[in-house]
This record gives C-alpha cells, structure tokens and sequence, in this order.
C-alpha cells in the first residue's frame, strides 16, 4: 500500500511538473503577446498604412504650432513676392493696359482695315473719351489697337514664307531672318520716334503702345501688296503697295496730327509757333518712314 501510494507519488510528480511546466510556458507565452503587443512593433501595427498613413502625418504636421507659423510666413513672402514682380514688370511692360488695346471686335476690325486702306473719306479722326479715359476701340474706330498689327506682323511673315516658297528660296532660317529684321526695324522705329519726342520736349499723351500699334499698321498694305503681286504679277505689286503706302501716309498724319498738336493751343504764340513746326516736321517724317519701310520689307519677295 506505501510502495503503491509512494509509486503513485512518484508517477504523479512528473505530471504535476509537466502541468506546472506548461502553465509556465503557457504564462510565458501570454507574457510575452503581451510585451509584444505593448512594443515598438504595436505602434507600426495599430497606425495606418498607405495613403491613410501620409493624411495622418500630415495632420500632425499641420496641428504642429511651429509648422502652422512657418507655412503662415512662407505664404506672406509669397504674396510680398508676387505683389513685387507684378509692380515692377508692370513698369515695363504695362499689362494691365494692354487688355485695352486687345478690347476689339470683329466690326472694328473690319471698319480699321477699311480705314487703313480707304482713309481719304474719313472725317472725324478724333478719339472719343468716357470721363477723360478713351473707350474701347471696340466702340471707336480712331482708337488705337494692337490686335490688327500682331495679326498683321504673324499675316506677313506666313506671307513672305509663301513668297519664298514659290521661287523655291524657301529655308526657315531665311523665314527666320525675314521675321526677325521687320520686328527690329519696328522697334527701332519706335525708340527713334520716342528720343524725337523728347529731344524736342512735346508734351502729348501719345504713349509707346499707341506708337508701337501706328507702326504696326503698315504690316496690312504690306500684305496687300505682296498677295497681289503673287496673284497677278509685279505690276500689280507696284499699284497696289502705292495705293497703300499712300494711304498710310494720310492715316498717319490725320492721325498723329491730332496727338502731337494737341498741346499746342495751352502754349504762348512765339513757343506755339516754333514748336509746332517742329512737331509737323516730326509727324511728316514719321508718316513718310512708313512707305520706305514697306517698299524695304516686301520687294525682294516678288521676282
């Protein structure tokens, strides 16, 4: 009876070792999920992933006060920024008003390019004003524009390339060259009219933009001139560039008279005397540079 209880004890020690055994290594493992779970590893697992996880960065970012004030000071220096480069190119190149000289329709353009070419039955050259600002020129023909001479100097070089071409002198380098010499004469003739200008102190409210668009203007004879010649021959050429440079000479002086002059009348009448045949000489002159420029440009493209 003892050797069987004591044999009984000794087979019911291993067990109970082998229970208390695994309870251990049940514990252990319970601890150590535990651990685990409560480890570097948890933080990765319990966050999100992916896009979410990029949203969740960057709300921490933006609850940060530091960040908040930087991206507050990086947007002022932006706008500071922008408000300058504006104010300063705005100086050079005004673009606000060129939004002026772009205020066109398709009945200017029609009724200017008749004036341009037809301008001796033409009666009021004056500009009309709108509480002492110039309408649109979509409202009067007389006033200046811009969107004629760019269509004008675009027209010409496409019309100059189809010159070249039929006598198979055609090279985009030559194009290139055609293009770039009628943009520098123009500019040119600008700044030679602007130093005029102030060499002889005329107070007028002609301004760079108004000149630059007059200037452009002989880019439309210059196309009639070159179309007829590919049509019916250098004769034609001849007729019609005469019939336009002609025109351009009265659109010229109607025109720019009225602009040079218009100080005149407030001036003493020995200042009013001399100064005005300084400004009809310069507005004779500048409407003259317009033939030769067009006769330069256009008669090496008709053979």
């Amino acid at each position: 009876m003892d050797y069987t209880a004591s044999q009984s004890g000794f087979r019911q020690q291993p067990s109970t070792r082998l229970r208390n055994s695994s309870a251990d290594v049940s514990d252990g493992s319970q601890l150590f999920e535990d651990m685990s779970g409560s480890g570097p590893g948890a933080y990765s697992r319990n966050q999100p992933a992916g896009p979410q996880a990029a949203w969740y960065a960057g709300q921490s970012f933006l609850s940060d006060p530091m960040s908040s004030l930087a991206m507050t000071y990086g947007s002022s220096l932006a706008s500071q920024g922008k408000d300058m480069v504006d104010k300063n190119l705005d100086r050079f190149i005004p673009i606000s008003k060129l939004k002026y000289y772009f205020a066109v329709d398709t009945v200017y353009v029609g009724k200017k390019l008749g004036l341009l070419v037809f301008p001796y039955m033409h009666k009021n050259w004056e500009v009309s004003y709108q509480q002492d600002t110039p309408v649109a020129p979509r409202f009067d023909v007389n006033a200046p524009d811009l969107y004629i001479p760019a269509m004008g100097f675009i027209t010409y070089v496409l019309v100059a390339g189809l010159a070249l071409g039929t006598q198979n002198r055609f090279s985009p380098e030559l194009l290139g060259v055609q293009a770039s010499s009628a943009l520098v004469w123009l500019i040119m003739e600008v700044l030679l009219v602007l130093l005029s200008l102030y060499l002889i102190t005329v107070n007028t409210d002609l301004t760079t933009i108004d000149l630059l668009a007059f200037s452009g203007y002989k880019y439309v004879g210059m196309i009639v001139g070159v179309v007829a010649g590919l049509l019916f021959g250098r004769l034609a050429y001849f007729l019609s560039l005469l019939w336009c440079c002609a025109a351009i000479f009265v659109f010229m002086i109607r025109t720019l008279r009225l602009k040079l002059l218009s100080e005149a009348a407030a001036e003493g009448k020995l200042v009013r005397g001399a100064r005005n045949q300084l400004r009809m000489y310069l507005t004779m002159s500048i409407a003259a540079a317009q033939p030769v420029f067009m006769y330069w440009l256009t008669y090496h493209l008709i053979r």
